[in-house]
């Protein structure tokens, strides 16, 4: 079997994360950028899990090499989990960026008595070429804040408190991060799998 990995994302930031976390492992990653691969997967599942064997699956199918994807969400409290499942859709702005969906965020929470209790959720789903799979999931705990502090990480980490930590998502280092992080936890709860599938 390849000791090749296919990260199924052409998300950066998932990338350097996913690319720190695996850094010590004994495999070659690899980005669809490298196979000049663009693929457009429509997230069509009611779960997260589902929405990264759904992305895993397709990016293995495509490229013919094992497959690593996963799918996240921000659930806040006080909005029902929303934006959970449409976290990099919950702006209806056309091209909206990330910068756009925290402004959007924070704005659906003002008036609403805090803390605003939180948590990404991270869904991991390796696939391999013959259809066999393996799954985990990692959550990491904490609120949303209105002001935005740090400047590392993407997505919602500047607005997301870390619980017991005192500092959002983005003012982490990435070491930092990638101890607590919800995509940390999944990556561990996977990589047992991964060991066994490619040896």
């Amino acid at each position: 079997m390849t000791k090749t990995i296919l990260i199924a994302t052409t998300n950066k930031g998932k990338q350097a994360e996913l690319f720190a976390l695996l850094d010590n492992e004994n495999y070659t990653l690899i980005t669809p950028q490298d196979l000049s691969l663009s693929l457009k997967v429509a997230e069509t599942g009611s779960t997260y899990t589902e929405n990264a064997h759904i992305k895993a699956a397709a990016f293995c199918k495509a490229s013919g090499l094992p497959s690593l994807a996963d799918d996240t969400g921000l659930e806040v409290d006080a909005l029902d989990k929303a934006p959970g499942l449409f976290s990099a859709r919950f702006s209806p702005k056309p091209g909206a960026t990330d910068s756009d969906r925290r402004t959007l965020l924070v704005s659906k929470l003002k008036g609403v008595s805090k803390p605003w209790t939180a948590r990404f959720m991270c869904a991991m789903a390796f696939v391999l070429p013959d259809g066999s799979f393996y799954q985990s999931h990692g959550i990491c705990e904490g609120e949303v804040i209105p002001e935005e502090r740090g400047n590392g990480g993407f997505g919602y980490d500047p607005v997301f408190l870390c619980e017991g930590t005192n500092h959002t998502m983005a003012e982490l280092s990435m070491p930092e991060k990638n101890r607590i992080s919800h995509r940390a936890k999944a990556v561990n709860g996977i990589l047992p799998y991964i060991d066994s599938a490619l040896t």
